[in-house]
């Protein structure tokens, strides 16, 4: 099981106006997202705004019917970094700005937000980079300083991201979560999961979870623990993590499910140049430890955590 951090054991169960202060706050002033109405009235603050509606819809600047350029899947950013990016746990971009450049182990490199931005239109858009001097990179650059603007450099805020869940003691099941998406996903994804479109046909409201037009093969949420955590603190959508539907094993489950359907395939071979360092749950081999692709992709994950604190 991964040890949680000591603010979730002590602070997980508080309102969401004390769990989201900022370290730099004195008590009762919590950090919130910035207000968009302030954002300034400037060239700058014209950027900010641009980059918020690249976020919001991708597609209709960059999709394949894009008025800019067709480098993605039709996907927006929003399908999975909710509310533009600033739903608690809802893999914001709140401490982006404070916490990048730094190093990841997944490319042995110190990244960039440039580089993290790009990784999304890559993978999860399964698309093409921006040009690093385009307009639109640096737009949505700008805009995810701007939500950061009020933190310390190397400040992390409770919520950030998405939540690590406990790891279960058996392999996550996908005839079970097979079940819990006929029951609570399907009404917005589909029974096919090909997802559900705007009026304009131009973008998704409800994502595909499967299919040519999903995330591939070398996105984040490819990861069970990563696409679990999502869901348990968003699924069924307009959920949030005070009030879950989904018990653990039930958000394990159903993402065992969504990941072991089709989807665009497209190797990373450069990912993890240290193989000790992969996660329990990167499902790609080769590994440092003794434990099968599939098991390194359902689970159990325990036993390979203690193979390598061993």
């Amino acid at each position: 099981m991964i040890n949680r951090p000591l603010w979730i054991i002590f602070f997980g169960v508080l309102p969401i106006t004390l769990f989201y202060c900022r370290r730099t706050a004195q008590p009762g002033q919590p950090w919130q997202v910035p207000d968009t109405a302030m954002i300034p009235h400037t060239a700058a603050g014209d950027d900010i705004r641009y980059g918020r509606a690249l976020i919001a819809h991708t597609a209709l600047y960059l999709g394949p019917q894009g008025s800019v350029a067709h480098i993605s899947n039709g996907m927006n950013c929003q399908n999975c970094h909710l509310d533009a990016g600033t739903k608690v746990w809802g893999n914001n971009y709140n401490s982006t700005a404070a916490t990048f450049p730094k190093f990841r182990a997944r490319s042995g490199t110190i990244e960039s937000i440039e580089k993290k931005v790009n990784d999304c239109f890559v993978r999860s858009l399964n698309g093409h980079a921006l040009d690093s001097n385009s307009k639109e990179l640096k737009a949505i650059i700008a805009y995810i300083q701007w939500l950061g603007k009020d933190l310390p450099k190397g400040y992390k805020t409770p919520g950030s991201g998405i939540r690590e869940l406990p790891y279960l003691p058996v392999a996550a099941d996908t005839g079970k979560g097979k079940i819990i998406f006929l029951q609570q996903c399907q009404r917005c994804h589909g029974a096919d999961g090909s997802g559900q479109r705007e009026a304009n046909a131009a973008e998704y409201r409800y994502p595909p979870l499967w299919g040519p037009d999903s995330y591939n093969t070398g996105a984040g949420l490819y990861r069970l623990s990563r696409f679990a955590g999502y869901v348990k603190d968003n699924m069924p959508f307009g959920v949030n993590y005070l009030h879950p539907q989904l018990s653990d094993e039930d958000a394990w489950n159903v993402a065992a499910f969504v990941n072991s359907q089709p989807r665009p395939v497209k190797a990373f071979p450069a990912d993890w140049p240290d193989i000790r360092t992969k996660p329990p749950d990167h499902p790609f081999g080769p590994y440092s430890d003794t434990f099968s692709e599939v098991q390194h992709k359902y689970g159990p994950f325990r036993p390979i955590v203690r193979q390598h604190k061993k």
